[in-house]
């Protein structure tokens, strides 16, 4: 439904001058302003913005990220598609023509290029079905029209609302550097039991019962059991990485679909479960199979875990954890 946004030079020029810690205040600052606005809590459009940010990385129809919010509209959709003119920035003109477009910074115009007009479009929708959890639910459904789309960016939202705050770019080492680990890079190697397949991750080898730890900050998406992973946890980050740990020994205590996790949380133990029915373990060594598999808003695909890995757990020995 929605698709490119032109990008005005001096946009890429500003962004570029901006330090990470600049971005994440001034996106925070335009939150806070448009939920005393709209009295939509600033989280749901946080997560929304961070869910089209992150797209913007991993799609090759999409810009890179070139001002504080990413909300990305086609001009047929931000001008209506009867509108003749696709730049069009006349806030009643595009209301005659059932434009997206609206004036959120009251420049007089409801211009793509500017970020307010963006996030008070995409507000004007949502405020069409309410601002309470499910409406904001129903609002994305109609938005996207994939529940996968809505699933992801409800959990981000739960996650900046615990934290209140969107500057989670922390990680962590899935093992406790105290303990004895080996792992080298397997992503791609042949695996053949239950059929020919590939292995989509990276094998950490450590004894049985050693803590495993959520890498990043996210929400529990998946619990439970999988004949190919045995006991295993899935956590989807707020860049729509999905992170998949297999063959524990068990979970922690009270952990549960939908909770949200920091980096270092512990979620379970190392084991050797899988390769058959629920209950079935030791048919190899006990290890950690860590995955991360990324969703662009389309399907979702595995990538190599292991330079992640190696980067983490240097700055784990660097603090010391």
């Amino acid at each position: 439904m929605f698709f490119f946004i032109v990008i005005h030079p001096v946009q890429l020029t500003v962004a570029k001058e901006m330090s990470e810690e600049q971005i994440h205040n001034k996106r925070m600052e335009l939150f806070k302003k448009n939920e005393a606005l709209t009295q939509i809590p600033w989280y749901y459009m946080a997560a929304i913005d961070q869910y089209e940010r992150s797209l913007r990385f991993s799609r090759q129809d999409r810009e890179k990220p070139t001002s504080p919010i990413s909300i990305h509209i086609s001009p047929e959709t931000w001008t209506g598609a009867l509108n003749p003119n696709r730049e069009d920035a006349n806030p009643l003109t595009i209301s005659l023509f059932d434009g997206f477009g609206r004036d959120g910074d009251l420049d007089g115009k409801a211009s793509l290029l500017s970020d307010e007009d963006r996030l008070a479009s995409l507000s004007h929708f949502i405020l069409r079905y309410g601002i309470d959890h499910d409406n904001v639910k129903l609002a994305l459904w109609e938005y996207y029209k994939r529940d996968k789309t809505v699933s992801i960016i409800m959990g981000k939202a739960l996650v900046y609302k615990k934290f209140d705050t969107i500057h989670l770019n922390a990680k962590a080492f899935p093992l406790p550097q105290r303990y004895n680990y080996s792992y080298r890079n397997t992503w791609g190697d042949a695996r053949g039991w239950g059929g020919k397949r590939m292995h989509e991750g990276t094998d950490l080898f450590a004894d049985y019962g050693v803590p495993v730890r959520s890498t990043s900050y996210g929400i529990v998406e998946m619990k439970g059991w999988n004949r190919y992973g045995g006991w295993r946890i899935g956590i989807r980050d707020i860049n729509n990485t999905y992170h998949y740990y297999a063959h524990l020994n068990g979970f922690s205590k009270d952990l549960k679909v939908g909770q949200v996790v920091e980096p270092g949380t512990v979620i379970g133990g190392v084991g050797s479960s899988g390769y058959g029915p629920p209950g079935t373990a030791g048919k190899f060594p006990p290890h950690l199979h860590y995955g991360m598999y990324k969703d662009n808003g389309i399907t979702e695909w595995s990538f190599d875990p292991y330079p992640h890995l190696k980067m983490w757990e240097r700055q784990d020995r660097t603090k010391g954890e």
